[in-house]
């Protein structure tokens, strides 16, 4: 079911909860404060010193979200950032004919509503829940005002930033540098790969990632329909080209697959 109001997060409020984690209606588990967070040590905006998380707690707003709830829209004036507690969010751009493309899949941890917050120009992309999720929203103003006193912060946000311009420049070269569907699934996988050995260091299994996309999102990424995604998966496959093992894809002829890309 696809849920197209936007979801309005509830104003904080103190609640007496029982011992243990708690569970909510849509089975997540929720976290209670930013300072308690297992995402701290993880992620770039949530690594933070203590003081500067509890002022960021302070003007935060929890609230949790079923799968196809919109956060907000493209072209709407930005209201503020959501901070992803769990969960994934699509990030689309859609054309007048309705044709949908994937910018970005923002995962827990992650901000979205960045770009439009801090320039105040309207949101780009319309954010959706690809499965239940908690966020923490801050509202615009206090939101700026934040990064005014916390210059550690406004750092953060230029690196999330700089992230996000080298996330649309990676969808311009599937888009525009391959002519092929073959060329476009090509460098989406060597990128995806070369990313995730990158983040890991010397702990990086060898030119392997967890893809936890599907056909369908995997196309509205690169531009081309899922049965193309689907029948040009299984002749890389076929051909040896890659591996799929569940989540994990590994490629095994990077040659080939960066002849097939282009490069």
């Amino acid at each position: 079911m696809s849920y197209q109001t936007q979801v309005i997060p509830s104003r904080k409020r103190r609640i007496i909860r029982p011992a243990g984690p708690m569970k909510t209606p849509y089975g997540l588990e929720v976290i209670e404060s930013c300072l308690t967070c297992p995402l701290t040590t993880e992620r770039l905006f949530c690594h933070l010193p203590k003081p500067t998380l509890a002022g960021l707690d302070a003007i935060s707003s929890s609230a949790t979200y079923p799968k196809g709830a919109i956060l907000f829209t493209e072209g709407q004036q930005p209201r503020g950032v959501f901070i992803l507690c769990n969960g994934r969010v699509k990030l689309s751009a859609s054309s007048a004919e309705g044709k949908s493309l994937i910018l970005r899949i923002a995962e827990a941890g992650e901000v979205v509503g960045l770009p439009g917050t801090i320039s105040g120009k309207a949101y780009e992309a319309t954010a959706e829940a690809l499965e239940p999720i908690q966020a923490n929203f801050v509202p615009r103003d206090a939101f700026l005002i934040f990064l005014r006193e916390h210059g550690e912060v406004a750092l953060r946000v230029a690196e999330i930033l700089s992230d996000i311009y080298h996330a649309t420049y990676r969808e311009v070269r599937y888009l525009g540098l391959s002519s092929s569907a073959a060329g476009k699934l090509a460098r989406f996988l060597l990128d995806r790969v070369e990313s995730a050995v990158a983040k890991q260091g010397e702990a990086a299994s060898p030119m392997r990632a967890l893809l936890t996309l599907t056909h369908e999102e995997i196309a509205e990424m690169i531009g081309a329909s899922r049965e193309t995604v689907t029948r040009v998966f299984a002749d890389f496959k076929k051909k040896k080209f890659v591996e799929v093992h569940g989540s994990t894809v590994i490629i095994r002829d990077q040659a080939s697959l960066q002849k097939i890309a282009g490069a």
